[in-house]
Formats: structure tokens, sequence, C-alpha cells
């Protein structure tokens, strides 16, 4: 989107950083009729929701290649299909991949699980489904609103607090104990309560920790896949979705949904620091110099960045600066994409299904030994894959005929020992050797080859440690702690200074969600 000619006026609110989040919290503070400038130090907004050309002729999103979490709601409120928005694809299946079995497909209820021939499994797991929505179903509220503050005497934030407990006494004393009991558990036990088949339980194990710093059997893993599952309902209907033209194409439709309600949006901005006066944030200072003045400053950039980096630890009390220098913001996910000369041909898997959301976790052993080598700074040796081929879909992606594979890879730890300088071709290398074991004939359509490591995802997109959710999603790390207690309801102890990017509740996954949130946060305190 191209940049927009700036004057010295003075603005209700100025966003730091032309993501989803912060496109989003412009476009609901400029619809309120607040006048809102977004600052974005990119050509090109996004951020790591953007569409970009790694090979000449062959674009993939950057991060996340599937839309599967941003409400119903807020796509019809900001009308973002009115903006361009469109979808090469809804409702794709899940299949994990196996070299020697036939592929599993998971859908919701008994019926939805093919592949697998134990009535006793497909039984469990209809059954296991049906408790974890019903889980889901009385999580997903809490997402769309700022956490309560515990301790207070303000009975608006009591009564978020009540409503909150009586969504879970809603489930019954059986439902509710039972998520009391699951929820600080891993992954990796609930799942062998409830499945004796390795290759189901690695399949859905895969969800409990992609994009995460945590393996099947890190605590809290099953509250991972629960916030998940809660987040998925919110675009039941759509399922998982392909935007037509990437991930871009959405945050260009919300820069556009935000531009038509008024805000200003100047990318090849990047800012240098808030301006701090009589202990309230009132502008920023950019890069080139240029000063701007504001009422309001809001960041979608992570909690580090925006606290310490922007603000500064000399604005801000030593203790709180302490509890957000703690915050756990390493990534060890990295994303590789594949130019292709025609298409891979993925064993006993259907041509009809190739264009469907593909596993490589064939158990959850496979998952936690992928895990293992991260937590000795070195790459998983045979990582575990979220994979998509979107241009089966979406053909404006790649020249006719040829293809563009899209990969998630646990794992890749931020700085694994001796640097990425020295591991990034044997790590590239053997993420299309396990690719090729599911896809023989990969090798002989490889055109070019994208490695994106957490390090380069810091670099490029000014993400302190390259996480995806810019913070560890885990139980201390959640809801009324996230990021940290004293800006967990998107305000921070400086007066004026918002976050509303994927450091806050409820965290990443490209929602849209933290950035209209912070915007009623915002607007309640005018």
């Amino acid at each position: 989107m191209s940049a927009r000619t700036q004057d010295s006026k003075h603005y209700d609110a100025i966003i730091i950083g032309g993501g989803h989040n912060g496109l989003t919290c412009a476009a609901y503070l400029a619809r309120a009729r607040r006048s809102v400038l977004v600052l974005e130090a990119s050509e090109r907004l996004g951020g790591m929701a953007a569409t970009r050309e790694f090979s000449p002729g062959f674009r993939a999103s950057v991060g996340a290649h599937l839309l599967h979490q941003m409400p119903e709601r807020l796509i019809a409120e900001l009308q973002l299909e009115t903006h361009g928005l469109r979808w090469a694809a809804q409702r794709l299946p899940t299949i994990a991949l196996s070299a020697t079995l036939p592929p599993l497909t998971l859908g919701a209820g008994q019926s939805g699980l093919t592949g697998l021939a134990d009535v006793t499994e497909q039984h469990a797991y209809a059954q296991f489904l049906s408790s974890m929505d019903r889980y889901a179903t009385a999580l997903t509220p809490l997402l769309s609103q700022a956490p309560p503050r515990l301790g207070t005497e303000d009975w608006a934030e009591r009564w978020s607090l009540l409503k909150a407990g009586w969504r879970i006494r809603r489930l019954g004393r059986r439902d509710m104990r039972e998520l009391l009991r699951i929820g600080g558990m891993n992954a990796y036990d609930l799942l062998q309560e409830h499945f004796r088949n390795p290759y189901l339980q690695g399949a859905i194990g895969l969800d409990a920790v992609l994009g995460t710093n945590l393996g099947p059997r890190s605590p809290g893993t099953v509250m991972t896949l629960l916030y998940r599952l809660a987040a998925q309902r919110n675009g039941a209907r759509r399922g998982l979705a392909l935007p037509q033209g990437g991930m871009g194409a959405l945050t260009e439709a919300l820069g556009a949904a935000a531009q038509r309600a008024g805000a200003e949006i100047r990318s090849g901005a990047p800012v240098a620091r808030v301006k701090v006066a009589g202990d309230r944030a009132c502008g920023v200072q950019l890069a080139s110099g240029e000063e701007i003045s504001a009422a309001t400053v809001i960041s979608s950039a992570d909690p580090k960045t925006s606290l310490i980096g922007l603000v500064g630890a000399e604005h801000l009390d030593a203790g709180f600066v302490r509890q957000v220098s703690n915050v756990r913001t390493e990534g060890c996910a990295a994303k590789v994409h594949l130019a292709l000369a025609g298409l891979p041909a993925f064993a006993q898997l259907p041509a009809a299904a190739q264009g469907a959301r593909l596993l490589i976790a064939p158990s959850l052993d496979y998952i936690e030994h992928a895990y293992n080598h991260s937590k000795y700074q070195e790459y998983s040796r045979a990582p575990a894959m979220e994979i998509t081929v979107p241009s089966i879909h979406d053909p404006g992606l790649a020249p006719a005929g040829q293809h563009v594979l899209s990969a998630v890879v646990q794992y890749a730890p931020f700085r694994p020992n001796g640097g990425w300088g020295e591991h990034r071709e044997a790590f590239l290398e053997r993420v299309i050797d396990t690719i090729a074991q599911y896809a023989p004939n990969l090798r002989s359509l490889l055109v070019a080859s994208e490695l994106l490591t957490p390090e380069d995802m810091a670099r490029e997109f000014r993400v302190t440690g390259g996480h995806w959710h810019h913070a560890e999603l885990a139980l201390d790390q959640f809801f009324w702690v996230r990021p940290v207690p004293g800006a967990a309801q998107y305000r921070t102890p400086l007066a004026g200074f918002y976050l509303c990017g994927a450091g806050c509740h409820p965290g990443g996954g490209v929602m849209g969600l933290a950035g209209s949130n912070a915007a009623r946060q915002v607007l309640a305190a005018a």
C-alpha cells in the first residue's frame, strides 16, 4: 500500500505497526471518529501476515498460511470482503501423512475420521472432540474481551470476572472438574489417556505445540490446544481457509477498511521512540527525526520492543521492567517456501486431497524427539510440519502449471549453536528430505527455496526473539498475565500508552482480537 503524505497535525491516536492487529485497531478507532495514524516500518503492510515474492513469479504467505481464527463478526463489521478480501478455498480438511500407512483425515464427529479402521479409536475420537468442543465453547467468549483485573473494587471488572466463572460453571460438575484437571496437563499425557493409535495422537498433538517453543510433554500444552480450538470457533463457518493472494490480501483489506474509515497509513516510517511528557505518552519520534504528537500511542509491536525499546526503562518502574524482560519470546518455528515446477505427489494421497492442510507428525514421540534437539540449541533432525500447497487453489501464486509449497517447521531454535550461518543450508536440506519421504517426486520439481528462521523473523519484522506469537503461549503468559501483570488489559503503567499486538491477550494467531479489544479499551478511557 502506498505511503500517504503526512503533515504535522495532532492525532487522537498513533498506532505503531501495520500488522493485522494494528490495522484492526486503527479501523475500529477510525470508525469511532478518532483521528488515527498508522506507522509501519516496512514499505509493505502486514508484518508476518504479508504475502511476498520469494522467487521470480512465486509468492507465499510469510508466516501463517491459513486463516481460521479471525471472527466472522470482525470480517463482517469491517466489511473486509467489500474491501477486496476473497477466498481461494474454505473448509480445508486436515490430513496426517504417513510413509507407510494410508493418510488419516481429521474432521468433525465420528464420521469425520477416515483412514483408521479401528472403530474403538473412531468412537474415542468423536468423544474427545465433543468434550474439547464444550470446553472451547466456554472459553471462546473470553478471547473477545479484555481480561478482568483481579483484586479490584470496580464492579464492572468484578462482573466480568463473575461472567467468566459462570461460563465455566455452566459446563456442569463433571465437565468443570475435568477441565480443571486437564487444564495444566501436557498434551502427551492427555492424548495417551484417550487414544492408542500413535498416528492419531501425533496428528492431534501437533496442534498443541504449533508455533510455540514447547513439546507435547511440556506442562500446559492442553491449554494451548484448547486456546487454538476456542479461537477456531470464531471462524467455524469458513474453517481452514486460504485468502486469495495469501495472507497479504487480508492485511490489504484491513488497511483499506481503516483508510475508508478515515485512518491515515504511512509505510516506510519506522518509529525510533515514544515521546513522554509529564509521565504520559504524547507522540512518537521517527527514525528520520520527525516528531508527531498524539493523545494516545498504541503499539502492535511485541511487548519488549514496545515497552523497553520504544518507551524506555527510564519511564517505567524497575520491577515492571524486570517482569517484561523475563517474558519468554524466543521463537522455535521456521517457515519454508518451495517453488516447484509441477505438483508434488504425496504418496497414497488422492489428487483431490493434495490441496488440504497436511501434517508430518506420525506420533507424539516423533514430535517430542524433534523438540528435544531445540532444548540444546540444535535444529530438529526429523522435523514436524504443517504443509499447504496453496497454488492448487490459488493459481496466481505461481507461474502457469507450477506450484508453491509452504511449510511451518517445528523446531528451529532462535540461535542454534554455531549460528544459522553455519546450519542454514543443512537444515533446509533436512526439511526438503523429510517432505520428500512423503512426496517422492519433490526434488525433481524443485526450482527455488526459501528458509525463514526465527532469527530472520526477528531481523526482518522487528520481533524480539522471532516468536510468531510475540510471547510464548504458556499458562504463565496467558489471559490475566499476558504479557505481564500491569499490562494485561492493553493499558500499560505509562498513561496514554497501550499495547495491541500478539503479545497481548488473546495471543498469537491471525485473529485481530488483540487489536479490536485494545481499541475498545482506548475508547472506554476517553
